[in-house]
């Protein structure tokens, strides 16, 4: 038989995934990008689908926290993984802009990333396969630091390389085919250690995240390969200084204002699932149940509307979000509901195998609207001049709105379970009323 010409092969599957034929129309790239618009579309899909697979097996609320529970680690070492990670990737975004700004190719500044959390991971899982106790607690919080930065570096690089290299009708696409790729990958490593076919060790533990250290690595020699043109370096200076002055945009675009509001207060998205499992636990009388089914409602919501997410942000990235914000805050307030109910029914319910993990299922379909519509969002809103500023001032914001979220915790120990859950809900429900006020940007 004759073999297809990698070219042709590359246009084929991006037909297929886009919907698009060869007349296609390349939207808010450089000219010099759109022949290359197959080939780097390919390349973000397979890039992206290795790192979160990697995020995925590195997981701090699951996997990070059984390894530290296993290795003997403090208990309060655990409440530090989840802040660690989301707060270090998203606080330094600001300063760190300016510096990737002065680059008029970032691919680089992505693939370096890359390499530095590999190395993170292979050392978190050295880490594991050596130390035990406080040792191994401090050296994986020490190596997930460094991991964050690198992450936030790729976070700022990653949208302004996407918006330079993929059209603007197809970003979307590319992010939530990653997503739903990586979601089979680890629905399967999940049903592999459910199912017992593989044992639940450290060992087994320390040989995963040495994977997930490979998969960025390797990630990192695909996304090199992009076909890049230079972009401006207007923006570049002292860090700093230009950091601040960035704030200003914020007084020049009522909508970005906005965007953040909504970003924020989509934030319970993120928040809310351990709470449902305290509900759940403290229904029960116990321990919430085994972690299974709710690994698995996760994967799968994220295998079913990761994709479609993605080919609806790109038709319109506000609508993703009001209708995302309207599942989220839905399923929060039946949560609520339910939760605040008395007698045997409503303790039943809670404790029953499949009413918590629907409701996470339905959750984490929300979750993923929200990262896809939010990510189409700023890098279509933004000039290609102000995509790499928007991004970083958004993602600053939302860290240090997340480094105030042990509020939460607070209204939890003082009101309880439901009464966070029902400000989740209150929270989403705001979101959706903001976003109406938010403009079509696909369509500008």
């Amino acid at each position: 038989m004759p073999s297809i010409p990698v070219r042709d092969a590359h246009e084929r599957i991006y037909e297929v995934l886009t919907g698009e034929d060869q007349g296609r129309v390349c939207r808010d790239i450089p000219e010099e990008a759109c022949s290359e618009q197959p080939r780097n579309f390919l390349t973000h899909v397979a890039s992206l689908a290795a790192t979160k697979t990697a995020d995925g097996l590195l997981d701090p609320k699951l996997v990070l926290a059984w390894l530290l529970g296993a290795l003997g680690a403090p208990l309060f070492m655990v409440g530090l993984l989840v802040p660690v990670r989301e707060a270090g990737a998203l606080l330094p975004q600001l300063v760190i802009a300016a510096g990737i700004r002065s680059l008029p190719v970032r691919k680089w500044v992505w693939a370096a990333g890359s390499v530095v959390q590999g190395l993170c991971a292979a050392g978190i899982a050295l880490a594991a396969a050596t130390l035990e106790g406080a040792p191994a607690g401090w050296t994986i919080l020490a190596l997930l630091a460094v991991l964050a930065l690198a992450r936030s570096g790729c976070s700022i690089a990653h949208k302004d390389v996407l918006g330079k290299t993929v059209s603007k009708s197809t970003r979307g696409t590319a992010t939530g085919t990653a997503s739903t790729v990586a979601a089979l990958l680890l629905l399967g490593f999940g049903a592999l250690l459910g199912s017992g076919l593989v044992e639940r060790s450290v060992g087994v533990i320390a040989v995963a995240l040495g994977v997930a250290g490979a998969l960025w690595i390797g990630s990192a020699l695909l996304f090199a390969s992009l076909a890049e043109q230079p972009g401006a370096t207007e923006g570049g200076g002292n860090p700093l200084a230009v950091a601040i002055a960035q704030f200003g945009l914020l007084r020049e675009d009522p909508q970005l204002v906005r965007f953040v509001v909504v970003r924020c207060l989509l934030l319970a998205t993120t928040l809310a699932p351990p709470f449902l499992l305290a509900m759940g636990g403290r229904a029960s009388g116990g321990q919430a149940a085994g972690l299974g089914p709710f690994v698995i409602a996760s994967a799968l919501a994220t295998i079913a509307s990761s994709y479609v997410w993605g080919r609806l942000a790109d038709l319109s990235s506000r609508r993703v979000l009001l209708v995302a914000g309207s599942i989220g805050a839905a399923a929060l307030a039946i949560a609520a509901a339910v939760g605040a109910g008395r007698g045997a029914t409503a303790g039943s319910m809670l404790a029953s195998a499949w009413v918590l993990p629907a409701l996470v299922f339905a959750l984490t379909i929300a979750e993923q609207g929200v990262r896809l519509g939010r990510t189409t969002h700023v890098v279509d809103m933004a000039d290609p001049q102000r995509r790499a500023a928007y991004t970083a001032l958004s993602n600053t914001i939302t860290g240090i709105v997340m480094l105030g979220a042990g509020v939460f915790g607070a209204v939890d120990q003082r009101f309880g379970e439901v009464a966070v859950v029902a400000l989740f809900a209150a929270m989403c429900a705001l979101a959706v009323w903001a976003s109406f006020g938010l403009d079509d940007v696909q369509q500008a």
